[in-house]
């Protein structure tokens, strides 16, 4: 099920026990969303500076110009994942899945991208200066 962004939360028809359930729906800085199944969700400008998305779900997310300074995304599903423009400076995506994503425009100053897979990933204009991409995952459809 698709999810929709509601001011500073989110709904979804997906039934989750209830502590899970507020938690994976509370949208704000530093806010504790790991291993929330945040699938499909427009989270367009959303601010998740400090947040802990670690193992997150975010297939096919739209995070276009979110605020994710400094997020903890390790080990989270960014599969199709749009994050044009988005803020990413400092986050730590050590290990993620970032197959397909679009970071166009993105900022990615001193993130961690440690053993990150990116194969057909875009960073067409994207900063990466003083980030970490040790054993980094890509393809010649990496852009």
């Amino acid at each position: 099920a698709a999810l929709a962004t509601t001011g500073a939360a989110i709904t979804t028809a997906a039934a989750a026990p209830a502590a899970a359930a507020d938690r994976c729906t509370t949208f704000a800085p530093n806010a504790d969303l790991h291993d929330c199944n945040l699938r499909q969700a427009w989270l367009m400008g959303a601010n998740l500076s400090g947040a802990n998305l670690t193992r997150a779900n975010l297939f096919d997310v739209d995070l276009t110009g979110a605020n994710l300074t400094v997020a903890n995304l390790t080990g989270a599903n960014l599969t199709d994942a749009h994050l044009f423009m988005a803020h990413l400076s400092g986050a730590d995506l050590a290990g993620a899945d970032l197959e397909r994503a679009e970071f166009a425009g993105a900022d990615l100053t001193n993130a961690n991208l440690t053993r990150v897979y990116a194969p057909g990933t875009g960073f067409a204009g994207a900063n990466l200066r003083g980030a970490n991409i040790d054993g980094w995952s890509i393809n010649f459809f990496t852009v």
